[in-house]
């Protein structure tokens, strides 16, 4: 009988052409799935909570493929892992539920963007292809201000780029919190779900209100005009990060099977990565 199996990923996304399989180039996609057909020994399809742009790294992203395989799920974790170059990490595998779906399921997601503000060059922190650099005074309080106004279930073609044809572009943003560490200021996008460039054009215009350049409230007026170009930038891919994917807790009670199946029949519990919302 075939089984579901969840996978939790980290990767550099510097060196991969994003997350989607393309002929020819290096994607994450393409890449895990090679190893893990490598470790079950038949084709399989990979599926991604969302498909990251080429730049963008993940620390938490979450992918699911159905397999044949008889090796225990929470064994797949090493085999696959070890094939795998430094820039890309399994930190989990598990069989789970059999409806559960890595884009489907996905209760809620949440992005982080990272600014390197200080004077000088993130590369003194070695942080170079994490961050984006910004150097000019940022007002973070009116920053938070214009942040909340892209809080709620509202129309965000304003921050959307050009992509997929897309059947609404109505979504959900839960939180869009903006704190500093030391010479770092994080930008943590919460949501239901996110269009094509949809943070980095919205941290490219909450960019814009702490340069002083916009008021806080020129957001409301950009999100009604539906129209991208009163947007800010789209902000480079290094600074943004996919920090983690939350799932009903239901989908990781992997079936009970047989002792000849060689799979632990003890229920699958919900990693820690997706109890954070």
């Amino acid at each position: 009988m075939p089984k579901t199996v969840y996978l939790l990923i980290a990767y550099d996304g510097t060196d991969f052409h994003g997350w989607q399989r393309q002929p020819g180039l290096r994607t994450v996609q393409g890449v895990l799935e090679d190893s893990i057909q490598r470790v079950v020994r038949h084709p399989i399809e990979l599926i991604g909570s969302g498909r990251t742009d080429a730049g963008v790294h993940a620390a938490g992203q979450v992918a699911s493929f159905s397999t044949s395989s008889s090796a225990p799920g929470d064994k797949l974790r090493h085999a696959i892992g070890s094939r795998l170059s430094d820039d890309l990490a399994v930190l989990d595998s598990r069989e789970v539920h059999p409806d559960f779906h890595a884009t489907k399921s996905a209760l809620s997601k949440l992005y982080r963007y990272r600014i390197h503000h200080a004077k000088t060059r993130p590369v003194a922190h070695l942080t170079q292809r994490y961050a984006y650099h910004c150097w000019k005074n940022l007002d973070l309080d009116r920053m938070r201000q214009a942040s909340r106004h892209f809080i709620g279930e509202m129309d965000f073609l304003a921050m959307a780029s050009r992509g997929k044809p897309r059947e609404t572009t109505v979504r959900t943003v839960l939180g869009c919190d903006i704190e500093r560490h030391i010479d770092e200021v994080r930008i943590d996008v919460h949501g239901t779900g996110f269009l094509y460039n949809q943070v980095r054009n919205m941290v490219g215009t909450l960019l814009e209100v702490g340069l002083g350049r916009w008021e806080p409230d020129y957001v409301i007026e950009i999100l009604q005009s539906r129209d991208r170009s009163n947007a800010g930038r789209t902000m480079p891919a290094c600074g943004l990060c996919l920090q983690w994917v939350r799932y009903p807790a239901a989908l990781f009670v992997a079936p009970q099977r047989r002792s000849d199946d060689n799979l632990s029949q003890e229920p699958q519990s919900l990693p820690q990565n997706h109890d954070r919302a």
